[in-house]
């Protein structure tokens, strides 16, 4: 006979979205006021309703976000995490450009892997997985998230680098180790006073010569 499901405890289900940016050289992370000071946006699983389904209407909900591509990154699970009671969130992660969100989203900047401010809850802990989640992915493509235009010149691409693992990178090693991942458009930038710099597109699902991890020893 099937056991039965009233008998056993049930904790509250949330999906908390972290989406990053970069803005003014610097790593952001998207936040939404709550009683419990800046959050990411956030919200209960709904009856019928799946993780995807609940972070999608999170986004939009709360944070006016729409049509941006996410995915799970882990479930935060510590029985404590929420003062309200026993609350399971599953946590996700997603990019995007800066200019793409709405106007008047409020950015919370991200530095040593943590937001700079205190957070609700246990999201500061959350947006130190997306960085890293983030990391993982930039080890061996360029710009996956296009974060970045269609096209770029090697110094947007290397600024954005040194912008998501936190760290300088040499011009010529960098370029070197991307270089085989990307295609010359033939068009240049129009620099007023400057030597135009050539663009490059992103060559498709082609990854670099080693891991970028190569580069921040």
């Amino acid at each position: 006979m099937p056991s039965d499901l009233t008998s056993y405890p049930r904790p509250s289900v949330a999906v908390d979205v972290a989406v990053l940016t970069v803005h003014g050289g610097t790593l952001n992370v998207v936040t939404v006021e709550s009683p419990w000071g800046a959050a990411l946006p956030g919200t209960f699983l709904h009856p019928g309703e799946t993780l995807a389904d609940a972070a999608r209407r999170a986004l939009s909900t709360k944070a006016g976000i729409d049509g941006v591509e996410f995915h799970q990154i882990r479930m935060f699970d510590a029985p404590d995490r929420d003062d309200r009671g026993w609350v399971l969130s599953m946590a996700h992660c997603a990019e995007a450009p800066t200019d793409s969100l709405p106007s008047g989203t409020d950015l919370l900047a991200v530095e040593a892997d943590r937001p700079v401010e205190p957070m609700a809850f246990d999201h500061a802990d959350m947006v130190s997985a997306a960085v890293g989640d983030l990391r993982s992915r930039y080890l061996t493509r360029p710009d996956p998230s296009h974060l970045l235009g269609t096209t770029f010149t090697l110094l947007d691409l290397r600024t954005l680098y040194e912008t998501v693992f936190d760290r300088p990178l040499r011009k010529d090693t960098f370029r070197r180790h991307v270089i085989g991942a990307l295609v010359g458009t033939g068009a240049t930038t129009s620099a007023a006073g400057g030597r135009p710099a050539e663009l490059y597109e992103r060559r498709p699902d082609e990854t670099f010569a080693g891991s970028i991890a190569a580069l921040l020893v």
